[in-house]
This record gives C-alpha cells, sequence and structure tokens, in this order.
C-alpha cells in the first residue's frame, strides 16, 4: 500500500501561532488537516483563510471537544480524505515543523509502528509541567511492563492510520489532556510498536495553553488508574511480549 500521510492539527484559539505552524508544514511539503475545535470567531476567520491556500484541509467542530475530541474527529476525516498515516502536532509552536521530514522518514520506514516524539526541552519549559511529566512517565511503563514509551505526552508523533481507526471504534480513548497517554498505551497493548525520536520542544509561541494544572492532573490520574486495571487483565500478554 502506498505510503500517504496527512498532518493534523488541532487547533483551539491559535490564531496567532497557526499561521507559521501551516507554513512550516507546507515547507515540509506535506498538505495539512486543522480541526477547529470550536475556536473563538478571531481564530475562526484566520483558520478559513488559511484553508484557502493550497494543501490545507479544514474541519470545523461546532463545540468544543478537547484536544484529543479533535484529534479523533481528526483521524476519522483524514481516513476519508485517503491518508495512510496521521501526522499529529501541536498548533500552539512548541514542535519543530522542520523535524516534519525527520517523522515521517521513520514512519514509512516502519509503516505499522508509532513515531513517538522524544522531547528535548529548552529553558522555556514550565518547571511544574516538567517534574509533573514524570509521574506519567512512570505511570506508563508500569501499564505497559516497558521503557518502550519515553514520553507519552509529546504531541507530535506519526500513526499509523488503520490500528487508530479499529481502536476508536472499539474503545473509548479520552478526548482532553488525556488523549495521548491513553491513545499510545492502548495501542501498545493491541501490538503496535512505538519507536521514539527526539525532538525540540519550546512553550508555546503565542503564551496560549489549554492545561488545566487541576482539572487535567485529576482527568490524567484517573486515566492511569483506568488503565492500571486494564494491564492486570492483560499482565500474562504483556509478560510473554516482555520476555520472547
Amino acid at each position: 500500500m502506498a505510503f500517504r500521510p496527512l498532518v493534523v492539527i488541532p487547533v483551539y484559539d491559535h490564531e496567532h501561532a497557526i499561521g507559521a505552524m501551516v507554513e512550516g508544514v507546507r515547507a515540509a511539503g506535506q498538505a495539512c488537516l486543522l480541526v477547529d475545535d470550536g475556536s473563538r470567531a478571531s481564530c475562526a476567520a484566520v483558520l478559513r483563510d488559511l484553508a484557502r491556500g493550497d494543501g490545507v484541509h479544514l474541519l470545523r467542530l461546532d463545540q468544543n471537544q478537547g484536544k484529543g475530541g479533535a484529534m479523533l474527529a481528526g483521524f476519522r476525516e483524514a481516513a476519508r480524505l485517503g491518508a495512510t498515516h496521521v501526522l499529529q502536532i501541536d498548533a500552539d509552536g512548541q514542535h519543530d515543523t522542520r523535524d516534519i521530514p525527520r517523522f515521517l522518514a521513520a514512519a514509512a520506514a516502519e509503516p505499522d509502528a508509532i513515531i513517538n516524539g522524544a522531547p528535548v526541552y529548552d529553558a522555556s519549559v514550565p518547571k511544574g509541567r516538567l517534574y509533573g511529566r514524570y509521574l506519567t512517565h512512570a505511570w506508563v511503563w508500569i501499564n505497559t511492563l516497558s521503557l518502550a514509551i519515553r514520553d507519552s505526552m509529546c504531541g507530535f508523533r506519526a500513526y499509523p492510520l488503520a490500528p487508530v481507526l479499529a481502536l476508536i471504534e472499539a474503545e473509548p480513548i479520552g478526548r482532553r489532556m488525556d488523549f495521548d497517554p491513553e491513545i499510545i498505551v492502548r495501542l501498545y497493548w493491541r501490538g503496535v510498536p512505538v519507536r521514539n525520536l527526539a525532538t525540540p520542544v519550546r512553550y508555546p509561541s503565542d503564551g496560549v495553553s489549554h492545561f488545566d494544572v487541576w482539572r487535567d492532573n485529576v482527568r490524567i490520574s484517573r486515566m492511569h488508574t483506568r488503565l492500571f486495571f486494564g494491564m492486570l487483565r492483560r499482565l500474562p500478554w504483556l509478560l510473554a511480549r516482555k520476555w520472547r
């Protein structure tokens, strides 16, 4: 099957950063799908203008669904547009679009695998966010009985679309900031390989972050608890996978 990637960017009120992100995607020679997650009118207008450009698709969600909800809609729309792989990248300028060719080359070389961004931070990273990620990393390593997923919260990764669609049709996935760690753990449980690729991360160019420290950390903690009990049910298979 031909390798047909599509860059999917979930957008919620990032009108000051999204233009540079789209420019970077197009400079990398890739088409992109902007998923407008119920943005305010000023951002929606920017996205409509961008979508007039060549190779830029737009999907508008009338009500805010959260990052996960936007990505779930984006996966389905990418499949409708004929993509075989989705490269997810955040809208706020954290990620370096110059790394897109590296991610897609890795995905083309191993099309059944997730190519997962492993962040290399600069001094702009908030210390609370940085330290809080380590707790999530520890939970993910427990819930997979593996160190295969170096960072489960990075919003820069390439997915093979077929196993993603099978998963999201079969199981509920977190629709907000719990999306990134939950989907990669559940795909790993289904046997999808994970390959980690170091990539620079900075915080963020337009000063807009939708991570709510208390609410989203509670949501993520609940998600990890659910995954822990899911891991227990899969324990024999995970142990067999670990040692074979």
